[in-house]
């Protein structure tokens, strides 16, 4: 039986303080909580990156073929043309590779786009690692233009050998409102 009388209420007192402080904490850490899961998984582009310099001391495993498949969307109501311009590549873990995609604003007005990546098997994200990506910044178009942003990528040799495919997909979100004038 649940009693609310004055000593029932004295205990209750420490539980109603406790509870918002742990709701609060909990909220606070889900963003690094977030962010680990990402890097384990894969999503939300967590990706690794690397440097010119470290491109170059990595061993080019000649023996190994790995395709690569690039996939673009755009988020509800975005007013690109979005895409990869090659579906996919057949490259050597180790090896430089160079492509790119195109994004063409639909509109007679000024827009500014970001792409969030993402690359699955979930396992590869931390193997597949960009020196250089439009995704690391928000893309200007000015009315009715196309930009042809490059992307320049390394799949690592040591990704797991049973991985054969990775896809590294984008998704182009429209960010106009949200950039300081």
């Amino acid at each position: 039986m649940i009693s609310f009388g004055k000593s029932a209420g004295k205990a209750n007192l420490p539980v109603l303080f406790l509870v918002p402080v742990l709701m609060f904490g909990f909220g606070y850490l889900m963003v690094p909580i977030y962010n680990v899961f990402c890097d384990l998984t894969g999503l939300n582009g967590k990706t690794g990156t690397i440097s010119v310099a470290e491109a170059a001391n990595l061993t080019i495993n000649e023996d190994r073929l790995v395709k690569v498949e690039f996939s673009g969307s755009l988020n509800q109501y975005a007013p690109w043309d979005f895409g990869p311009k090659v579906s996919s590549m057949m490259v050597h873990p180790g090896k430089q590779y160079k492509t790119s995609f195109l994004a063409t604003n639909k509109l007679s007005k000024q827009l500014v786009g970001q792409a969030v990546p993402s690359v699955s098997p979930g396992r590869a994200a931390k193997h597949f690692n960009k020196s250089e990506c439009f995704c690391f910044t928000a893309q200007t178009f000015e009315g009715g233009e196309t930009l042809d942003m490059p992307l320049v990528f390394i799949v690592d040799p040591d990704l797991p050998a049973d991985v054969d495919t990775v896809t590294l997909s984008y998704t182009f979100f429209d960010v106009t409102d949200s950039q300081v004038n």
